[in-house]
Protein backbone atom coordinates (compact mmCIF):
# COMPACT_ATOMS: atom_id res chain seq x y z
CA UNK A 1 0.00 0.00 0.00
CA UNK A 2 3.06 2.46 0.82
CA UNK A 3 3.75 2.15 -3.13
CA UNK A 4 0.48 3.51 -3.90
CA UNK A 5 0.27 7.27 -5.13
CA UNK A 6 -1.73 9.76 -3.38
CA UNK A 7 -5.33 9.92 -4.33
CA UNK A 8 -8.06 11.84 -2.78
CA UNK A 9 -9.23 8.64 -1.04
CA UNK A 10 -8.42 5.60 -0.97
CA UNK A 11 -11.82 3.90 -1.93
CA UNK A 12 -15.15 5.17 -2.51
CA UNK A 13 -18.36 2.94 -2.33
CA UNK A 14 -21.68 4.52 -4.75
CA UNK A 15 -25.03 3.57 -2.57
CA UNK A 16 -25.77 3.27 1.46
CA UNK A 17 -27.44 0.30 1.49
CA UNK A 18 -26.68 -2.34 3.72
CA UNK A 19 -23.81 -3.53 1.50
CA UNK A 20 -22.52 0.22 0.55
CA UNK A 21 -22.47 0.53 4.03
CA UNK A 22 -21.05 -2.92 5.25
CA UNK A 23 -18.39 -2.07 2.65
CA UNK A 24 -17.56 1.38 3.20
CA UNK A 25 -17.12 0.20 7.20
CA UNK A 26 -14.86 -2.53 6.12
CA UNK A 27 -12.50 -0.72 4.12
CA UNK A 28 -12.73 2.40 6.78
CA UNK A 29 -11.54 0.17 9.60
CA UNK A 30 -9.10 -1.96 7.80
CA UNK A 31 -7.31 1.92 8.12
CA UNK A 32 -8.07 3.35 4.69
CA UNK A 33 -10.13 6.30 3.95
CA UNK A 34 -13.14 5.97 2.32
CA UNK A 35 -16.00 7.93 0.77
CA UNK A 36 -19.49 6.81 0.54
CA UNK A 37 -21.84 8.38 -1.84
CA UNK A 38 -25.31 8.36 -1.81
CA UNK A 39 -27.71 9.92 -4.23
CA UNK A 40 -30.83 10.16 -2.38
CA UNK A 41 -30.63 12.80 0.56
CA UNK A 42 -31.07 10.75 2.82
CA UNK A 43 -29.08 6.85 4.03
CA UNK A 44 -29.85 3.48 3.84
CA UNK A 45 -31.25 2.39 0.59
CA UNK A 46 -33.98 -0.35 1.57
CA UNK A 47 -33.53 0.57 4.73
CA UNK A 48 -35.64 3.23 4.98
CA UNK A 49 -38.64 4.83 7.18
CA UNK A 50 -41.05 7.36 6.24
CA UNK A 51 -44.27 8.72 7.51
CA UNK A 52 -46.05 7.41 4.36
CA UNK A 53 -49.71 7.86 5.62
CA UNK A 54 -50.96 10.25 8.55
CA UNK A 55 -48.46 11.99 10.59
CA UNK A 56 -47.20 9.97 13.45
CA UNK A 57 -47.69 6.99 11.58
CA UNK A 58 -43.89 4.92 11.25
CA UNK A 59 -43.76 2.95 8.02
CA UNK A 60 -40.64 1.20 6.66
CA UNK A 61 -40.40 1.69 3.22
CA UNK A 62 -39.13 -1.56 2.32
CA UNK A 63 -37.49 -3.72 4.75
CA UNK A 64 -38.91 -4.07 7.66
CA UNK A 65 -38.09 -7.51 9.26
CA UNK A 66 -34.75 -8.73 9.84
CA UNK A 67 -33.83 -12.28 10.33
CA UNK A 68 -30.59 -12.22 8.28
CA UNK A 69 -29.10 -8.88 10.21
CA UNK A 70 -29.18 -11.73 13.05
CA UNK A 71 -27.86 -13.84 11.30
CA UNK A 72 -24.99 -12.18 9.51
CA UNK A 73 -21.63 -13.10 10.35
CA UNK A 74 -20.72 -9.29 9.72
CA UNK A 75 -23.86 -7.71 11.50
CA UNK A 76 -22.82 -9.55 14.74
CA UNK A 77 -18.71 -7.82 14.45
CA UNK A 78 -20.56 -4.34 15.13
CA UNK A 79 -21.02 -2.79 17.67
CA UNK A 80 -24.14 -0.98 16.57
CA UNK A 81 -25.71 -0.90 19.89
CA UNK A 82 -23.48 2.12 20.62
CA UNK A 83 -24.25 3.67 17.87
CA UNK A 84 -28.04 4.33 19.20
CA UNK A 85 -29.71 0.65 17.82
CA UNK A 86 -32.10 -1.35 19.46
CA UNK A 87 -33.82 -4.74 18.50
CA UNK A 88 -36.93 -5.91 19.03
CA UNK A 89 -37.12 -9.51 19.44
CA UNK A 90 -41.04 -10.56 19.52
CA UNK A 91 -41.51 -13.95 20.97
CA UNK A 92 -43.48 -15.24 17.62
CA UNK A 93 -41.45 -14.88 14.67
CA UNK A 94 -43.74 -15.47 11.80
CA UNK A 95 -47.32 -16.96 11.57
CA UNK A 96 -48.97 -18.95 9.01
CA UNK A 97 -52.70 -19.03 9.33
CA UNK A 98 -55.52 -21.11 7.30
CA UNK A 99 -59.03 -20.88 6.19
CA UNK A 100 -59.93 -23.04 8.81
CA UNK A 101 -58.95 -20.61 11.94
CA UNK A 102 -55.70 -22.57 12.67
CA UNK A 103 -52.25 -21.04 12.43
CA UNK A 104 -48.51 -22.54 12.37
CA UNK A 105 -46.18 -20.38 13.82
CA UNK A 106 -42.38 -20.17 13.97
CA UNK A 107 -40.76 -19.35 16.95
CA UNK A 108 -37.40 -19.34 18.77
CA UNK A 109 -38.11 -22.76 20.13
CA UNK A 110 -37.45 -25.75 17.98
CA UNK A 111 -39.43 -27.82 20.04
CA UNK A 112 -42.37 -25.34 20.55
CA UNK A 113 -42.76 -25.27 16.32
CA UNK A 114 -42.36 -28.45 16.17
CA UNK A 115 -45.07 -29.18 18.32
CA UNK A 116 -47.51 -27.11 16.78
CA UNK A 117 -46.92 -29.03 13.31
CA UNK A 118 -49.05 -32.39 15.08
CA UNK A 119 -47.62 -35.85 13.26
CA UNK A 120 -45.10 -33.33 11.46
CA UNK A 121 -43.03 -32.70 14.65
CA UNK A 122 -40.11 -35.30 14.17
CA UNK A 123 -39.90 -34.81 10.35
CA UNK A 124 -39.89 -30.96 11.11
CA UNK A 125 -37.11 -31.81 14.21
CA UNK A 126 -35.19 -34.16 12.09
CA UNK A 127 -34.81 -31.61 9.09
CA UNK A 128 -34.17 -28.35 11.47
CA UNK A 129 -31.93 -29.26 14.30
CA UNK A 130 -29.11 -30.71 12.25
CA UNK A 131 -29.15 -27.18 10.44
CA UNK A 132 -29.86 -24.95 14.04
CA UNK A 133 -26.68 -27.75 15.51
CA UNK A 134 -24.27 -26.52 12.70
CA UNK A 135 -25.38 -23.48 11.56
CA UNK A 136 -22.07 -21.31 13.47
CA UNK A 137 -20.05 -24.11 11.45
CA UNK A 138 -21.36 -22.80 7.93
CA UNK A 139 -22.66 -19.82 8.22
CA UNK A 140 -19.91 -18.11 6.52
CA UNK A 141 -20.18 -20.49 3.56
CA UNK A 142 -23.83 -20.16 3.19
CA UNK A 143 -23.37 -16.25 3.24
CA UNK A 144 -20.48 -15.98 0.92
CA UNK A 145 -19.36 -16.74 -2.15
CA UNK A 146 -20.36 -19.90 -3.78
CA UNK A 147 -17.88 -20.87 -5.55
CA UNK A 148 -14.93 -21.81 -2.51
CA UNK A 149 -13.65 -24.13 -0.57
CA UNK A 150 -16.03 -24.38 2.38
CA UNK A 151 -14.30 -24.46 5.70
CA UNK A 152 -16.69 -27.35 7.19
CA UNK A 153 -16.96 -29.23 4.05
CA UNK A 154 -19.69 -31.85 5.02
CA UNK A 155 -21.97 -30.14 7.38
CA UNK A 156 -22.09 -27.48 4.57
CA UNK A 157 -22.31 -30.85 2.23
CA UNK A 158 -25.81 -31.93 3.89
CA UNK A 159 -26.66 -28.64 4.16
CA UNK A 160 -26.51 -28.28 0.61
CA UNK A 161 -28.62 -31.22 -0.40
CA UNK A 162 -31.11 -29.93 0.77
CA UNK A 163 -31.25 -25.81 0.08
CA UNK A 164 -30.27 -26.78 -3.79
CA UNK A 165 -33.91 -28.81 -3.75
CA UNK A 166 -37.16 -27.43 -4.45
CA UNK A 167 -39.25 -26.13 -2.08
CA UNK A 168 -42.07 -28.50 -3.73
CA UNK A 169 -40.01 -31.64 -3.46
CA UNK A 170 -39.06 -30.99 0.12
CA UNK A 171 -42.17 -30.42 1.22
CA UNK A 172 -43.08 -34.15 0.50
CA UNK A 173 -41.59 -35.31 3.60
CA UNK A 174 -44.29 -33.49 5.47
CA UNK A 175 -48.28 -34.58 5.51
CA UNK A 176 -50.00 -32.14 7.25
CA UNK A 177 -51.27 -28.94 6.35
CA UNK A 178 -50.15 -26.69 9.05
CA UNK A 179 -46.23 -28.23 8.06
CA UNK A 180 -46.42 -28.13 4.41
CA UNK A 181 -48.05 -24.07 4.76
CA UNK A 182 -45.11 -23.12 6.83
CA UNK A 183 -43.08 -24.19 5.02
CA UNK A 184 -44.80 -22.59 1.21
CA UNK A 185 -44.55 -19.28 3.23
CA UNK A 186 -41.07 -19.36 4.51
CA UNK A 187 -39.59 -20.75 0.83
CA UNK A 188 -41.83 -18.04 -1.23
CA UNK A 189 -39.14 -15.10 -0.16
CA UNK A 190 -37.56 -16.90 -2.92
CA UNK A 191 -39.60 -14.84 -5.21
CA UNK A 192 -39.65 -17.39 -8.02
CA UNK A 193 -41.58 -21.07 -8.67
CA UNK A 194 -41.67 -23.26 -5.66
CA UNK A 195 -40.66 -25.80 -8.69
CA UNK A 196 -37.63 -24.02 -9.06
CA UNK A 197 -34.52 -25.88 -7.81
CA UNK A 198 -33.12 -24.05 -4.69
CA UNK A 199 -35.99 -22.14 -3.37
CA UNK A 200 -35.68 -24.47 -0.21
CA UNK A 201 -32.53 -22.59 0.38
CA UNK A 202 -34.03 -19.35 1.88
CA UNK A 203 -36.82 -21.44 3.77
CA UNK A 204 -34.04 -23.48 5.54
CA UNK A 205 -32.27 -20.09 6.10
CA UNK A 206 -35.09 -18.13 7.69
CA UNK A 207 -36.65 -20.86 9.65
CA UNK A 208 -32.80 -21.32 10.99
CA UNK A 209 -32.55 -17.74 11.79
CA UNK A 210 -35.88 -17.89 14.00
CA UNK A 211 -34.42 -21.06 15.52
CA UNK A 212 -31.56 -19.21 16.72
CA UNK A 213 -31.78 -15.90 17.03
CA UNK A 214 -35.44 -14.82 15.99
CA UNK A 215 -36.84 -12.33 13.48
CA UNK A 216 -35.87 -8.76 15.01
CA UNK A 217 -37.54 -5.55 14.72
CA UNK A 218 -35.22 -1.86 14.75
CA UNK A 219 -37.07 0.19 17.61
CA UNK A 220 -38.57 3.06 15.94
CA UNK A 221 -38.25 1.19 12.00
CA UNK A 222 -35.80 0.28 9.24
CA UNK A 223 -33.88 3.69 9.25
CA UNK A 224 -32.48 3.24 12.37
CA UNK A 225 -30.14 0.51 11.12
CA UNK A 226 -28.42 2.47 8.48
CA UNK A 227 -28.01 5.49 11.19
CA UNK A 228 -26.49 3.52 13.16
CA UNK A 229 -24.15 1.63 10.81
CA UNK A 230 -23.37 5.37 9.42
CA UNK A 231 -22.64 6.45 12.69
CA UNK A 232 -19.88 3.75 13.42
CA UNK A 233 -18.36 4.73 9.89
CA UNK A 234 -17.64 8.24 10.23
CA UNK A 235 -16.52 7.48 14.23
CA UNK A 236 -13.96 5.26 12.43
CA UNK A 237 -13.12 8.41 10.10
CA UNK A 238 -15.14 7.47 7.32
CA UNK A 239 -17.09 10.67 5.20
CA UNK A 240 -20.61 10.27 3.60
CA UNK A 241 -21.62 12.53 1.04
CA UNK A 242 -25.69 12.63 0.51
CA UNK A 243 -27.40 14.26 -2.91
CA UNK A 244 -25.38 12.98 -5.00
CA UNK A 245 -26.70 10.89 -7.90
CA UNK A 246 -23.76 8.98 -9.81
CA UNK A 247 -24.06 8.23 -13.49
CA UNK A 248 -20.50 8.16 -14.35
CA UNK A 249 -17.18 7.69 -12.91
CA UNK A 250 -16.24 10.77 -14.01
CA UNK A 251 -18.27 12.41 -11.40
CA UNK A 252 -16.14 10.39 -8.73
CA UNK A 253 -13.13 11.84 -6.94
CA UNK A 254 -9.71 9.87 -7.40
CA UNK A 255 -9.26 6.91 -5.59
CA UNK A 256 -7.47 3.32 -6.01
CA UNK A 257 -10.88 1.53 -5.81
CA UNK A 258 -14.32 1.63 -6.63
CA UNK A 259 -16.93 -0.25 -5.00
CA UNK A 260 -20.62 -0.16 -6.53
CA UNK A 261 -23.60 -0.67 -4.79
CA UNK A 262 -25.94 -1.19 -7.54
CA UNK A 263 -27.07 -4.06 -10.05
CA UNK A 264 -25.72 -5.00 -13.44
CA UNK A 265 -28.09 -2.65 -15.41
CA UNK A 266 -26.08 0.39 -13.63
CA UNK A 267 -22.74 -1.11 -13.35
CA UNK A 268 -22.76 -0.68 -17.36
CA UNK A 269 -24.31 2.55 -17.44
CA UNK A 270 -21.57 3.94 -14.85
CA UNK A 271 -18.58 1.78 -16.25
CA UNK A 272 -19.49 -0.13 -18.83
CA UNK A 273 -16.85 1.21 -21.00
CA UNK A 274 -14.16 0.21 -18.75
CA UNK A 275 -15.13 -3.43 -19.08
CA UNK A 276 -13.82 -6.25 -21.36
CA UNK A 277 -16.54 -7.30 -23.94
CA UNK A 278 -17.19 -10.47 -22.28
CA UNK A 279 -18.01 -9.45 -19.32
CA UNK A 280 -19.85 -6.17 -20.52
CA UNK A 281 -21.53 -9.62 -22.78
CA UNK A 282 -22.29 -11.70 -19.19
CA UNK A 283 -23.95 -8.32 -17.26
CA UNK A 284 -26.28 -7.95 -19.97
CA UNK A 285 -27.48 -11.07 -20.24
CA UNK A 286 -28.41 -10.99 -16.08
CA UNK A 287 -31.83 -11.70 -15.22
CA UNK A 288 -34.21 -9.85 -12.75
CA UNK A 289 -36.57 -11.86 -10.96
CA UNK A 290 -40.67 -10.74 -10.09
CA UNK A 291 -41.06 -7.39 -8.98
CA UNK A 292 -43.35 -6.48 -6.03
CA UNK A 293 -46.57 -4.43 -5.08
CA UNK A 294 -46.26 -2.80 -1.50
CA UNK A 295 -49.02 -1.51 1.04
CA UNK A 296 -48.55 0.81 4.15
CA UNK A 297 -52.01 0.97 6.08
CA UNK A 298 -52.27 3.34 9.10
CA UNK A 299 -55.11 1.20 11.55
CA UNK A 300 -57.35 2.53 14.19
CA UNK A 301 -56.92 -1.28 15.84
CA UNK A 302 -54.69 -3.59 15.35
CA UNK A 303 -55.58 -6.38 12.60
CA UNK A 304 -58.26 -9.06 13.90
CA UNK A 305 -56.71 -12.24 12.33
CA UNK A 306 -58.93 -14.87 13.06
CA UNK A 307 -56.03 -17.23 14.77
CA UNK A 308 -55.01 -15.79 18.21
CA UNK A 309 -51.05 -16.72 17.24
CA UNK A 310 -51.03 -14.49 14.34
CA UNK A 311 -52.53 -11.52 16.30
CA UNK A 312 -49.16 -12.23 18.43
CA UNK A 313 -46.55 -12.50 15.40
CA UNK A 314 -44.45 -9.83 13.55
CA UNK A 315 -44.55 -11.43 10.31
CA UNK A 316 -47.42 -13.70 8.95
CA UNK A 317 -47.68 -14.76 5.72
CA UNK A 318 -51.04 -15.26 4.19
CA UNK A 319 -51.75 -17.24 1.74
CA UNK A 320 -53.42 -20.55 3.06
CA UNK A 321 -52.05 -24.01 1.56
CA UNK A 322 -48.68 -25.02 0.05
CA UNK A 323 -50.83 -25.66 -3.06
CA UNK A 324 -52.73 -22.09 -3.30
CA UNK A 325 -49.20 -20.38 -2.61
CA UNK A 326 -47.05 -22.40 -5.42
CA UNK A 327 -49.75 -21.93 -8.22
CA UNK A 328 -49.34 -18.31 -7.13
CA UNK A 329 -46.07 -17.72 -7.49
CA UNK A 330 -45.85 -19.99 -10.49
CA UNK A 331 -48.71 -17.34 -12.23
CA UNK A 332 -46.76 -14.54 -11.25
CA UNK A 333 -43.72 -15.89 -12.67
CA UNK A 334 -45.25 -16.36 -16.38
CA UNK A 335 -46.64 -12.72 -16.15
CA UNK A 336 -49.96 -12.88 -15.26
CA UNK A 337 -51.42 -11.20 -12.30
CA UNK A 338 -52.72 -13.52 -9.00
CA UNK A 339 -56.37 -12.97 -7.66
CA UNK A 340 -55.14 -14.33 -4.70
CA UNK A 341 -51.59 -13.23 -3.89
CA UNK A 342 -49.21 -14.68 -1.46
CA UNK A 343 -48.76 -11.94 1.29
CA UNK A 344 -46.08 -11.55 3.15
CA UNK A 345 -47.58 -9.05 6.14
CA UNK A 346 -45.66 -7.56 9.14
CA UNK A 347 -46.84 -5.63 11.80
CA UNK A 348 -44.62 -3.63 13.67
CA UNK A 349 -46.68 -1.36 16.21
CA UNK A 350 -47.50 -4.14 17.97
CA UNK A 351 -44.12 -4.91 19.55
CA UNK A 352 -42.64 -0.77 18.84
CA UNK A 353 -44.76 1.87 20.33
CA UNK A 354 -43.04 4.16 18.36
CA UNK A 355 -44.32 3.30 15.14
CA UNK A 356 -47.69 4.94 15.99
CA UNK A 357 -49.70 7.57 17.75
CA UNK A 358 -50.91 5.75 21.26
CA UNK A 359 -53.77 3.47 20.58
CA UNK A 360 -52.72 3.06 16.64
CA UNK A 361 -51.11 0.73 14.76
CA UNK A 362 -49.54 -0.03 10.90
CA UNK A 363 -49.37 -2.53 8.86
CA UNK A 364 -47.10 -3.22 6.10
CA UNK A 365 -47.23 -5.68 3.09
CA UNK A 366 -46.43 -6.86 -0.14
CA UNK A 367 -46.73 -9.59 -2.61
CA UNK A 368 -45.25 -10.83 -5.97
CA UNK A 369 -45.79 -9.14 -9.13
CA UNK A 370 -44.37 -9.67 -12.78
CA UNK A 371 -41.55 -7.60 -12.88
CA UNK A 372 -42.52 -4.16 -14.08
CA UNK A 373 -46.42 -4.67 -13.44
CA UNK A 374 -48.50 -1.61 -13.40
CA UNK A 375 -51.61 -3.37 -11.99
CA UNK A 376 -52.46 -1.77 -8.61
CA UNK A 377 -52.79 -4.54 -6.32
CA UNK A 378 -53.93 -3.26 -2.90
CA UNK A 379 -57.52 -4.70 -3.09
CA UNK A 380 -56.24 -8.20 -4.08
CA UNK A 381 -54.08 -7.42 -0.56
CA UNK A 382 -56.57 -5.97 1.25
CA UNK A 383 -59.03 -8.96 0.39
CA UNK A 384 -56.73 -11.60 1.64
CA UNK A 385 -55.99 -10.18 4.65
CA UNK A 386 -59.65 -9.86 5.15
CA UNK A 387 -60.04 -13.21 4.73
CA UNK A 388 -58.10 -14.31 7.46
CA UNK A 389 -58.74 -11.01 9.50
CA UNK A 390 -62.65 -10.31 9.02
CA UNK A 391 -62.84 -6.68 10.11
CA UNK A 392 -59.41 -5.14 8.91
CA UNK A 393 -60.76 -3.37 6.24
CA UNK A 394 -63.01 -1.47 8.72
CA UNK A 395 -59.95 -0.41 11.07
CA UNK A 396 -58.30 1.31 7.80
CA UNK A 397 -57.63 5.12 8.40
CA UNK A 398 -55.01 5.61 5.48
CA UNK A 399 -52.87 3.79 3.12
CA UNK A 400 -49.99 3.99 1.07
CA UNK A 401 -49.21 1.89 -1.81
CA UNK A 402 -45.91 1.51 -4.42
CA UNK A 403 -46.14 -0.52 -7.63
CA UNK A 404 -42.93 -1.80 -9.27
CA UNK A 405 -42.19 1.36 -10.95
CA UNK A 406 -42.55 3.45 -7.99
CA UNK A 407 -40.19 0.89 -6.67
CA UNK A 408 -37.45 1.50 -8.45
CA UNK A 409 -37.52 5.18 -8.88
CA UNK A 410 -37.43 5.09 -4.74
CA UNK A 411 -34.65 2.48 -4.72
CA UNK A 412 -32.60 2.17 -8.32
CA UNK A 413 -31.77 -1.12 -7.28
CA UNK A 414 -34.88 -2.47 -7.43
CA UNK A 415 -35.26 -2.87 -11.75
CA UNK A 416 -38.75 -3.58 -12.15
CA UNK A 417 -39.54 -3.99 -8.74
CA UNK A 418 -37.48 -6.98 -7.97
CA UNK A 419 -36.01 -6.23 -4.55
CA UNK A 420 -33.36 -9.11 -4.32
CA UNK A 421 -31.56 -7.34 -7.09
CA UNK A 422 -31.86 -10.28 -9.30
CA UNK A 423 -33.28 -13.25 -9.54
CA UNK A 424 -31.35 -16.33 -7.34
CA UNK A 425 -32.40 -19.19 -9.42
CA UNK A 426 -30.11 -22.10 -10.29
CA UNK A 427 -28.68 -20.14 -12.82
CA UNK A 428 -27.65 -17.82 -11.43
CA UNK A 429 -26.81 -19.13 -7.95
CA UNK A 430 -23.20 -19.92 -8.90
CA UNK A 431 -23.02 -17.12 -11.70
CA UNK A 432 -24.16 -13.96 -9.30
CA UNK A 433 -23.28 -11.51 -11.73
CA UNK A 434 -20.86 -13.29 -14.22
CA UNK A 435 -18.98 -16.44 -14.34
CA UNK A 436 -16.28 -15.90 -11.79
CA UNK A 437 -13.76 -17.02 -9.75
CA UNK A 438 -14.54 -13.40 -7.63
CA UNK A 439 -18.27 -12.36 -8.40
CA UNK A 440 -17.24 -9.20 -6.56
CA UNK A 441 -14.42 -8.58 -9.06
CA UNK A 442 -15.29 -6.42 -12.35
CA UNK A 443 -13.07 -6.98 -15.48
CA UNK A 444 -11.69 -3.50 -14.79
CA UNK A 445 -8.76 -2.91 -12.13
CA UNK A 446 -9.88 -1.04 -9.26
CA UNK A 447 -13.77 -1.41 -9.83
CA UNK A 448 -15.60 -3.73 -7.43
CA UNK A 449 -19.78 -4.39 -7.71
CA UNK A 450 -20.91 -5.19 -3.71
CA UNK A 451 -24.69 -5.00 -4.13
CA UNK A 452 -27.45 -7.70 -3.80
CA UNK A 453 -26.86 -8.91 -7.49
CA UNK A 454 -23.65 -10.34 -5.92
CA UNK A 455 -23.08 -13.72 -3.57
CA UNK A 456 -25.25 -14.09 -0.84
CA UNK A 457 -28.17 -12.23 -2.73
CA UNK A 458 -30.95 -9.49 -0.80
CA UNK A 459 -31.11 -9.53 2.57
CA UNK A 460 -30.38 -6.79 4.88
CA UNK A 461 -27.02 -8.70 5.45
CA UNK A 462 -24.17 -6.86 4.51
CA UNK A 463 -22.15 -9.62 3.34
CA UNK A 464 -22.06 -8.58 -0.62
CA UNK A 465 -20.36 -5.42 0.61
CA UNK A 466 -18.05 -7.09 3.55
CA UNK A 467 -16.66 -9.59 0.79
CA UNK A 468 -16.62 -7.35 -2.21
CA UNK A 469 -14.60 -5.02 0.42
CA UNK A 470 -12.16 -8.17 1.65
CA UNK A 471 -11.61 -8.31 -2.36
CA UNK A 472 -10.77 -4.44 -2.86
CA UNK A 473 -8.27 -4.66 0.02
CA UNK A 474 -6.76 -7.98 -1.07
CA UNK A 475 -6.22 -6.87 -4.92
CA UNK A 476 -5.32 -3.37 -4.21
CA UNK A 477 -4.11 -2.65 -1.02
CA UNK A 478 -2.68 -5.85 0.00
CA UNK A 479 -4.42 -6.21 3.38
CA UNK A 480 -6.59 -8.15 4.96
CA UNK A 481 -10.17 -7.32 6.65
CA UNK A 482 -9.54 -5.85 9.96
CA UNK A 483 -12.71 -8.30 11.47
CA UNK A 484 -13.04 -11.24 12.89
CA UNK A 485 -14.88 -13.09 9.92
Amino acid sequence: MNNLEKKDFDAIVVGSGPNGLAAAITLQRAGLSALLIEGKDTIGGGMGSAELTLPGFIHDVCSAIHPMAAASPFFKSLPLESHGLELIYPEIAAAHPFDNGKAAFLTKSIEETASALGKDKETYLKLMKPIVNYWPKIDKDVLGPALRIPDAPIPMAQFGLKALTSALMLAKRFKTQEARGLWAGMAAHSIQPLSNLTTSAIGLVLMAAGHLGGWPIPKGGSIKIANAMASYFTSLGGKIETGTYIKSLKQLPSSHAVLLDVTPKQLLEIAGHKFSSIYKWQLEKYRYGMGVFKVDWALDEAIPFTADVARRATTVHIGNTIEEIAAGEQTSSKGKIVEKPFVLLAQQSLFDESRAPAGKHTAWAYCHVPNGSTTDMTDRIEKQIERFAPGFRDRILAKHSFNPAQMENYNPNYIGGDINGGIIDIGQLFTRPVISASPYRTSAKGIYICSSSTPPGGGVHGMCGYHAAKRALKDIFKLKANTPL
